[in-house]
């Protein structure tokens, strides 16, 4: 845990003037807590807690609608209490009717993280083949307004996601859909599965802040139109990729020897032995 967590209000203002500075800012995405400390010593301005790094880092599973309500504030809350930066989560599509989406936004306020963002996707057929559908619109913008209505503080931000484009290809829908949202309340919108041409569409037909997964293979300075890009799978594919050639590595040397000096101190071993004698 950070002895020295800031207060989850200031985070949430330092988010909302980091998106003033209306410039594409990338936004990794955190495995654990572990992962979100490194993302946050090596200066990223904020980090990203998502269902489907949770899913795969706590359970090994695939995301494909297992998670609850609890697991992504639990995670969110861990990784809220390890860094000293926005934390930006994963609300799926709400879990819940829209009269009780109040208790799923409190929960992550109370978790502290600055903002979240609520999708229109119904099913759990997400990065896969099966069939797949959204919320009709009026329902989709009912719950971002909901959602909008039950925050205590103004600047935890509702970012309202359509999956309009990702699964059905339909531009037209996506705007209307991110039209209605802004309509309701929401603070910045997030059309999943855009590419630039589909950005620059949206950019003039919308007002609110943009947030996009990053297209890949373009650095997140180049997605011009965007305000947050999200690196969505970045611990987890890295970490993936580390332990499978560690593994390798071991098996065919049988033999390991780690950064336990580097690790212990990033972790905070020697602030642990200073507090500890202070008092004994």
């Amino acid at each position: 845990m950070n002895t020295n967590a800031p207060d989850p209000k200031s985070m949430r203002k330092r988010l909302r003037e980091l998106i003033k500075e209306n410039r594409p800012i990338g936004i990794l995405g955190a495995g654990d807590a572990l992962s979100a400390r490194q993302i946050a010593a090596h200066g990223q301005p904020a980090v990203y807690v998502g269902s489907y790094a949770t899913a795969a880092s706590r359970f090994g599973l695939p995301d494909t609608g297992l998670l609850s309500a609890d697991d992504l504030i639990t995670q969110a809350r861990t990784v809220v209490d390890a860094v000293n930066v926005p934390v930006i989560a994963d609300a799926e599509g709400g879990f819940v009717s829209v009269g009780n989406l109040w208790k799923l936004i409190h929960g992550f306020e109370t978790a502290g993280v600055s903002a979240i963002h609520l999708e229109d996707h119904t099913g759990a057929g997400k990065h896969t083949d099966l069939p797949q559908s959204l919320r009709p619109l009026d329902e989709a913008a009912a719950r971002i307004r909901a959602a909008v209505d039950a925050r205590h503080d103004p600047n935890f931000q509702i970012i309202a996601r359509t999956d309009a484009y990702w699964v059905h290809r339909d531009l037209d829908d996506c705007i209307a859909r991110l039209k209605a949202f802004e309509d309701a309340g929401a603070d910045m919108i997030f059309p999943s599965g855009v590419g630039m041409e589909q950005l620059a569409a949206i950019r003039k037909a919308t007002t609110k802040p943009i947030m996009i997964v990053d297209i890949p293979g373009l650095a997140a300075t180049a997605h011009q139109g965007a305000n947050l890009i999200l690196f969505y799978a970045f611990s987890v594919m890295n970490q993936y990729s580390a332990m499978e050639r560690a593994l390798a590595s071991f098996n065919a040397s049988q033999a390991y020897g780690g950064p336990v000096a580097e690790f212990e101190s990033f972790l905070g071993y020697s602030e642990f032995t200073t507090r500890s004698k202070r008092y004994v």
